[in-house]
Formats: structure tokens, C-alpha cells, sequence
């Protein structure tokens, strides 16, 4: 098989031939037909998260977490799955049997492992062994492409979780997100589907654009205005319900915080970069005395990705209006090296491996 393996921090990745991993009896193998290129990516091309336990990722290591394919090889202990099924790959695998698994929140096992990242081998490649198979995968719906589902990636699911059971966003809630990376713009399509009001937040009219695409009903140039919470807080008559940083800067950090109104709620999707290293500055004595609740999300458990799927057949969700570019797995090192200086848009995919 082929893979874009991390050799040096920063530096291209380098394409390997490897030998393609044969699944144990509880694995499936999939051959990749899709693979979203996320900012967590990126994180971990720079050689961060040595600030988490075990965060930062080896050299020597494939990456990529977002994919989707078909299984052409399963275990004979997979009950659920066989070959020629397509499927999406959760971000993470699970064992399915820790409390936290059996409790139904997998998406925080306790002995979670995520591709691309620590031991698990990346999905910037050919094939992929899923572990504990009949846990950890998602059949794709008929009239959903692999590209939408590597779209969806990390991002949507996280998006979903942090709207729906986090935030719980109610019809004519108001919800600031600050930043139009692939996740804000999820951010803004699940809260749009769930009857917000959606107010954009970016630095590039472009990207705001696709935010009103998504379903902002409101955007702010964050280049236009002197103070961006004032701003936010005048458009949604007081502050937002609920305002998330899909960034993961200690600017964008704080101006979501000030954006919210009265025991509103923040929610921190966005990760930290090496300035911060994990670390920001919060403004405790402005919560408090407002209320304000901070929350973040991160994944959602793989049985309720259905609830997803129903929602993109029925044109609610669209990661697909995401994809900016399909590129080749030969250029995904030119791609991490676009996002260092925020020129990308929306969501790319890798649709060709060979």
C-alpha cells in the first residue's frame, strides 16, 4: 500500500510503499476511496499537542484521519460488515467496552485511539485496518458519496455533538462562530438545520461567503471592525445564545466569550496552536457575573452517525457544498503547507491514492 508518512516536522511528507496490513479476526480492511485534509492535521505536521499527554505524533507516522472506502477483506469474527460494503471510518476507534462505551458515550472511551495520531496508523493512504470493526464503522446510505463522508470527517460530527446535545440550540437561538474553517462552516450548517440564527465571523469575505452558502443569516469581517464582540452583540440585540470558537486563537478565544449575552453559553471546538500550548487567559469575573457557561465537544458516538445521514438526504446538512478541492495523495503536503497561511476553503479531499 501507499502512504504520506511524517519524517520531519513541518518538512513534506514523504510517499512509502508498505506492506497492506492483513485484519485480524475482529478487523476489517478498507481500501480508501476518500480522505478529508483537516487542520488536525496540520496541528500534528507541526509537530504540536506535545503540551497533551502523549499528544505529539511520531515521525515515522502516517496521518490523516477522515476517510471513507470499501471493505475488501473482514475478519470472520465481523458480524456486521463484509466485503464490497461501503463505509465511513469514525475519526477514532473504541473498544466498546469500557463504561463509557457501554454507557454510550464511545466518543469518549476510555481507551481511545485516533487514526493519524499516536499509535494508530493514518488514513493519508491506500488501506486502512479498522479494529473492533462492528464498533467502529458507519455504513455509508445509498446516493452518499465517499467524498461527502470524508467531508463530514471529524468536523460535522463534532459540530453535531456540541450543537445538539451540548449546546442543545433551539429554533431562533442566536449563534456566533468565529471562524470559517471547516468546522465553523459545520458549525454553521447543523445550526442553521436546528432553526438558528447563524452570525459568521472571519477574516476573508470569501469564506464568508460560503458561510452564507451553509446558512449564516449574518457575517462579520473581522478586518472591518474595531471591536468584533460589540459588533456581534448589535447584530443578535444583545449577545448570541451560544457562540463557539472554531479556531482555537486566544483572539478568537475571547471575542467569542464577549459575544455571549446573559447566562449564554460558549463552546470551545477550536484547538490551540504552539503559541497557546493548550493554555488561555479566561475571563472568569466577566462569566460569572453574566452567567456565561463554557462547553466544548469533540467527536460523537459512531451508532448515532444515522441521525447525520437522515438529516443530509433530506438536504438539511450538506458537508458536500464543503469540498473545495479533490486532490491527489501526492499533494497533501503542498495542501498542510496552504493552511499554515489560511488559504484554504472550505474542506479538501484526497479522492486519488494511487
Amino acid at each position: 500500500m501507499r502512504g504520506a508518512v511524517l519524517k520531519e516536522y513541518g518538512e513534506p511528507l514523504e510517499i512509502e510503499e508498505r506492506d497492506t496490513p492483513e485484519p485480524d479476526a475482529d478487523e476489517v480492511l478498507v481500501e480508501l476511496e476518500a480522505c478529508g485534509i483537516c487542520r488536525s492535521d496540520w496541528h500534528a505536521w507541526q509537530g504540536d499537542y506535545g503540551w497533551l499527554e502523549g499528544g505529539k505524533v511520531p515521525c515515522g507516522h502516517i496521518l490523516g484521519h477522515e476517510p471513507a472506502g470499501t471493505i475488501v477483506e473482514a475478519g470472520d469474527d465481523v458480524e456486521n460488515y463484509g466485503e464490497g460494503d461501503s463505509v465511513v471510518l469514525p475519526f477514532n476507534t473504541v473498544c466498546g467496552k469500557c463504561d463509557r462505551c457501554r454507557n454510550g458515550d464511545s466518543h469518549m472511551c476510555e481507551n481511545i485511539v485516533h487514526y493519524g495520531f499516536e499509535i494508530q496508523p493514518g488514513a493519508f493512504s491506500t488501506h486502512v485496518v479498522v479494529p473492533n470493526a462492528d464498533f467502529n464503522l458507519a455504513r455509508i446510505p445509498e446516493g452518499i458519496s465517499p467524498t461527502a463522508m470524508a467531508a463530514l470527517g471529524c468536523r460535522y460530527v463534532t459540530s453535531y455533538h456540541a450543537m445538539v446535545d451540548r449546546a442543545q440550540v433551539g429554533p431562533g437561538d442566536w449563534i456566533a462562530v468565529h471562524g470559517c474553517g471547516g468546522i465553523g462552516l459545520s458549525v454553521v450548517n447543523v445550526a442553521n438545520a436546528l432553526g438558528g440564527n447563524v452570525v459568521a465571523v472571519d477574516l476573508e469575505d470569501e469564506k464568508l461567503d460560503l458561510a452564507e452558502d451553509m446558512g449564516a443569516v449574518e457575517t462579520v469581517n473581522a478586518r472591518d471592525v474595531s471591536d468584533v464582540p460589540k459588533e456581534v452583540r448589535d447584530v443578535t440585540d444583545g449577545g448570541a445564545n451560544i457562540s463557539v470558537d472554531a479556531l482555537g486563537i486566544a483572539e478568537t478565544f475571547h471575542n467569542s466569550i464577549r459575544s455571549v449575552r446573559t447566562m449564554g453559553q460558549h463552546v470551545q471546538l477550536g484547538i490551540t496552536t504552539s503559541e497557546e500550548e493548550g493554555v488561555v487567559d479566561l475571563p472568569i469575573d466577566y462569566m460569572l457575573h453574566s452567567e456565561i457557561d463554557l462547553l466544548t465537544a469533540k467527536g460523537m458516538p459512531p451508532h448515532r452517525y444515522q441521525e447525520i445521514f437522515d438529516m443530509m438526504r433530506t438536504g438539511k446538512l450538506t458537508p458536500e457544498r464543503m469540498v473545495s478541492r479533490e486532490v491527489a495523495l501526492d499533494d497533501v503536503s503542498d495542501r498542510l503547507e496552504a493552511m499554515t497561511n489560511f488559504e484554504t476553503k472550505g474542506v479538501e479531499v484526497v479522492t486519488r491514492f494511487g
